[in-house]
């Protein structure tokens, strides 16, 4: 079985922009050049070290006035106002803060943890979830994993995708679970309910790059900046969905691309059941969110060197996803 980084990629490197608390507030008095020159145009020359959205943000907050009342980015200046930006500190600049929430851990070690993530929990910052992710989760249960990068994390799973993920405590640890993933010694085990009856078992030889038009969307294609991508799978039930057919799929890839399981079973015509994002939307509301579950995980302890092995329960909203389709739960094991 190979790992797989389809839903769970590893980290790339980003940049952020710098964080603002504590910043004094900045006082600035136009002169005669700008006048005619629109507010939001003029500050964003006077104060480059911000972002033109970012001093947009505190205009529309309240947070920066001329003469004393309110700024619009619209105003033209006259060329003699007395600007006040008072810089406030953007979500992202709190984003790494701990947080209590009740976290799923299956193993925890001197090493690493083997976390159970349920559906809708998001597993690091981003735009639209800078806090309630699993790294705020994680810094708040272990301080000391603050000083790991990423706080651990190696891997990711998809908002709605459900399952088992490996977070390393230490340095050494997650340089070597990085390692292993990116050797696809990682062994990983993926449940898709999908819609159809594809046949009993096959492989998917299909690159994937960015949707040529969606670009919230990738796709098989065969642009230059596809990546090759292999996906095998097994039926291992069958059942139905208000009169559909569906199939349940034992998923193990080769290669790790992004939606990787969800673009190659679309691919061939069988879509995940929930999947809004590349399935049919009037079959959308059947299941609040694409029917994928990390059922097994399988690695190398980076500390023992010995090979480990651990499955999640089915979840509670899989398990009666598949009762609806007739399908017995017991025969994942």
């Amino acid at each position: 079985m190979t790992s797989n980084l389809t839903e769970n990629e590893l980290y790339d490197g980003d940049d952020e922009e710098g964080a603002t608390p504590d910043v004094a507030p900045i006082e600035l008095k136009l002169t005669p050049e700008f006048c005619g020159v629109r507010l939001d145009k003029a500050l964003s020359q006077l104060v480059p070290e911000y972002s033109r959205s970012r001093l947009q943000q505190w205009m529309d907050g309240g947070f920066v006035t001329v003469d004393g009342q309110p700024a619009k980015g619209k105003t033209l200046a006259l060329g003699d106002e007395t600007i006040v930006v008072h810089p406030q500190a953007a979500p992202e600049d709190t984003a790494f803060t701990p947080e209590a929430m009740p976290l799923s851990i299956l193993h925890e070690d001197a090493e690493l943890m083997i976390i159970d993530k349920p559906a809708g929990l998001v597993v690091h910052p981003a735009a639209g979830n800078w806090s309630g992710t699993l790294l705020n989760g994680l810094l708040h249960h272990f301080p000391a994993i603050s000083g790991v990068p990423r706080a651990g994390i190696v891997h990711r799973l998809d908002k709605e995708t459900s399952g088992l993920m490996v977070v390393a405590k230490t340095l050494q640890s997650q340089t070597d679970l990085v390692r292993q993933l990116q050797a696809r010694t990682v062994k990983r085990e993926y449940l898709a309910l999908v819609w159809g009856s594809p046949q009993i078992s096959g492989k998917i030889d299909a690159a994937i790059g960015r949707h040529p038009r969606d670009r919230i969307k990738m796709a098989v294609t065969d642009n230059a900046s596809a990546k090759p991508a292999v996906t095998h799978y097994q039926r291992i039930a069958t059942g139905t969905l208000d009169g559909r057919p569906v199939s349940l799929l034992r998923c193990q890839l080769e290669t790790g691309r992004t939606h990787q399981i969800r673009v190659h079973m679309q691919s061939i015509g069988f879509t995940l059941v929930g999947d809004p994002l590349y399935g049919k939307p009037h079959l959308a509301p059947i299941f609040p969110r694409q029917a994928l579950h990390a059922y097994r995980l399988g690695l190398i302890h980076p500390a023992t060197g010995k090979d480990c092995e651990w499955q999640s329960v089915l979840p509670e909203d899989f398990a009666s996803l598949l009762m609806r389709a007739g399908i017995d739960s017991s025969i994942v094991g």
